[in-house]
């Protein structure tokens, strides 16, 4: 694993990784590398980075842990909980739709006229209120990328009547001994902060070397519906779909350093991970819902909240993700992890849990770009620490 994390660092320009492997509830792999800055400054112990969309897992795993008490119900509908959401035909919309992205509210770009206005937790509320899904919820599936966060997050916040920042303290982070799980970076954590970092390891700027930029975002997709066009097969990938969920007005013109930014709460993309947290917190899922005698959730509902609940392409993302409830498949080769579930991040962030083998996996990184789901970055590691861990089972047995 030690050569698997040398192999994310740029071997030009700066930029660090942090890697964190559980296996059976035991710490097994636990390193960080290279620079969390372009001045050279060294990625230490503690650093933590902005990790996109992993944070959906993250929210997903604080949500389920509220349904497991008796808070909701994963058929209930969100209005139950959230009045204000039945408006303008959302009235039956449940739980699970939202968790599995089959709502029907991706299209930011119908929000908002401008990114800068997700800064503001109360808009981005009040437009999903007023908001019209674009299909009949629960008869398709297009990936929430930005109002998964709005969506999960206030539904949260109006279960348990608490704030969202707050509450990821008191459930997940207190109780596994946390220190680097954050929504929006506060201020004692800014020195440990790493940057953003674009191509060649330079400080990201408005406008350039962004780790989600249109061409570097749509580029896969493009692969994907060429391949399909290649051999003859309908074309499943719509760019405007994408776009639409993805790319609100002004958003490559963000600066993901700023203090603005780094303090907003944007809660499909803006946590602030160490890999060492995200690991325990997805080990305690591997290992049926516990980790050193803290349970966060049940046997029960964890089975139920990481069940396959769609095989179908999407309308947003033209392949398979194989949704559970805010969870997706974790790809690998050279090996199978059918069982596998987490969430993967633009930047190239990730952590999953595979409880067949007890594994957990978690890597933060602050340099180069990928898909809405990371790059082969992720991949290389989750594929290596998949055949370690079968390794090691096998050594033992």
């Amino acid at each position: 694993m030690a050569r698997s994390l040398s192999r994310l660092l740029p071997q030009d320009g700066e930029g660090g990784a942090a890697l964190c492997v559980y296996h059976h509830g035991e710490c097994v792999v636990d390193m960080w590398g290279g620079t969390r800055d372009d001045q050279g400054r060294s990625w230490n112990e503690d650093t933590i980075a902005l990790s996109w969309s992993t944070t959906k897992g993250v929210l997903s795993t604080l949500l389920h842990v509220l349904i497991d008490r008796g808070l909701a119900d994963y058929d209930a509908p969100v209005a139950r909980y959230w009045p204000e959401f039945a408006q303008a035909g959302k009235s039956k919309i449940t739980i699970r739709q939202v968790l599995c992205h089959e709502s029907g509210l991706y299209r930011i770009r119908d929000l908002v006229r401008h990114a800068r206005e997700m800064f503001d937790w109360s808009r981005m509320v009040g437009a999903l209120e007023r908001a019209r899904p674009i299909h009949v919820p629960g008869e398709a599936h297009g990936y929430h990328g930005l109002t998964y966060g709005w969506l999960v997050g206030e539904l949260i916040q109006r279960i348990s009547g608490v704030e969202l920042s707050g509450l990821l303290a008191r459930e997940l982070a207190e109780p596994l001994g946390l220190d680097g799980l954050y929504l929006g970076l506060p201020d004692h954590a800014r020195s440990r902060c790493a940057d953003v970092l674009g191509a060649g390891g330079r400080r990201a700027f408005p406008g350039q070397d962004l780790p989600g930029p249109r061409d570097a975002l749509l580029k896969p997709f493009l692969r994907h519906s060429r391949g399909q066009a290649a051999r003859g097969e309908a074309q499943t990938c719509d760019l405007s779909e994408l776009e639409a969920a993805f790319l609100p007005t002004g958003f490559e013109s963000l600066d993901w350093n700023s203090e603005g930014l780094r303090s907003a709460r944007i809660p499909a993309l803006s946590g602030y991970f160490s890999a060492r947290s995200l690991a325990r917190i997805y080990s305690a899922l591997a290992c049926g819902g516990q980790l050193d005698g803290v349970r966060l959730i049940s046997e029960k509902t964890l089975i139920e909240a990481t069940r396959v609940q769609s095989r179908r392409p999407g309308r947003v993302i033209p392949m398979p993700m194989d949704w559970r409830l805010g969870y997706h498949r974790i790809p690998v080769v050279r090996a199978k992890a059918p069982n596998a579930f987490g969430h993967f991040g633009i930047g190239g962030s990730g952590a999953w849990a595979d409880p067949q083998r007890g594994l957990a996996v978690a890597l933060v990184l602050n340099s180069g770009m990928g898909t809405p789901f990371g790059d082969t970055r992720i991949v290389r590691v989750s594929s290596n620490a998949v055949q370690a861990a079968d390794a090691r089972t096998g050594a033992c047995s």
